[in-house]
């Protein structure tokens, strides 16, 4: 299998072209990840772009959320470098990466009864310093999550008591009274029906147009990620096979490299896009 990455055609090699190119605000190089003897990446490469939504594909096992706590520090690699805005993001101070990345793990968990104002309220800890707890600023940013979110109107109502939509809205915004303008999520819609999968991407959405955040997400769903992403990274094995816009990487031979996969790939009538059509598992 080749690990070749696909990018898109570089910019011309003129000094006004390098001084507009995009910045990376996460870069990952040479990662090594493991559990144990266990390694579950292996020599990664990867750039997250500034104001871009990159969506993490991959067969299950392929290390999509591995990565993942790597990029958001909650991971130390074995080998290699996770850069955030040009630094080893473990030489950055904890509260310092907490003030500019916001993280949502898989299957997020909190204490019977605690309200989603409550659960919104722990996003402005990095913000708190130890003489001032609570200011009118985090009043303001509690606020203004939950009505971002849609949920201003339920911020008493306990968190045991939403729907699955209506809960993942809720630890979103828990993230984005963090106040961070890069945000990492995994998995966002695991569990939801198509329904509230496509409510919760649709408001990660009008974050990043509105708010011009940069956003990664860990997806199944290919068509979801063709339809949201700007980039998408495709792993197997521990390794990127491949890296670039939905159409670039969404490809018959692609699919068929990644994921064993034989698919049709037409234009997806909504948007433009690829949209791909399963017909078989590969050599069968």
């Amino acid at each position: 299998m080749t690990t070749e990455q696909t990018h898109p055609s570089p910019l011309p090699d003129t000094a006004p072209a390098m001084a507009d190119a995009p910045r990376a605000r996460l870069r990952a190089r040479g990662l090594t990840l493991a559990y144990d003897e266990r390694t579950i990446v292996d020599g990664l490469d990867a750039d997250i772009v500034e104001g871009t939504v990159t969506c993490v594909i991959g067969p299950n096992g392929c290390g999509k959320s591995t990565m993942l706590r790597a990029l958001g520090r909650l991971m130390r690699p074995r080998a290699g470098v996770v850069e955030l805005d040009g630094r080893d993001i473990h030489r950055v101070p904890t509260r310092e990466v907490a003030q500019v990345l916001g993280v949502l793990p898989q299957q997020p968990t909190a204490p019977d009864g605690l309200t989603v104002a409550d659960l919104v309220a722990r996003g402005r800890h990095p913000s708190q310093k130890w003489y001032r707890q609570w200011s009118g600023d985090d009043h303001r940013a509690v606020s203004t999550a939950l009505e971002r979110t849609g949920l201003l109107e339920l911020a008493d109502t306990p968190l045991q008591e939403l729907s699955g939509g209506q809960r993942q809205r809720a630890w979103i915004s828990m993230v984005l009274a963090q106040g961070t303008d890069l945000l990492l999520l995994d998995e966002p819609t695991t569990f939801l029906d198509l329904v509230h999968q496509v409510d919760v991407l649709d408001l990660v959405r009008d974050l990043h147009r509105q708010g011009g955040r940069t956003i990664v997400m860990v997806l199944h769903d290919l068509n979801l990620a063709a339809r949201y992403a700007d980039t998408i990274i495709t792993m197997r094995d521990g390794r990127v096979v491949a890296s670039g816009t939905p159409a670039e990487v969404l490809t018959p031979a692609l699919l068929r490299e990644a994921f064993d996969l034989e698919a049709v790939v037409t234009e997806d009538p909504v948007s433009g896009g690829p949209l791909v059509v399963p017909v078989g598992r590969a050599g069968r």
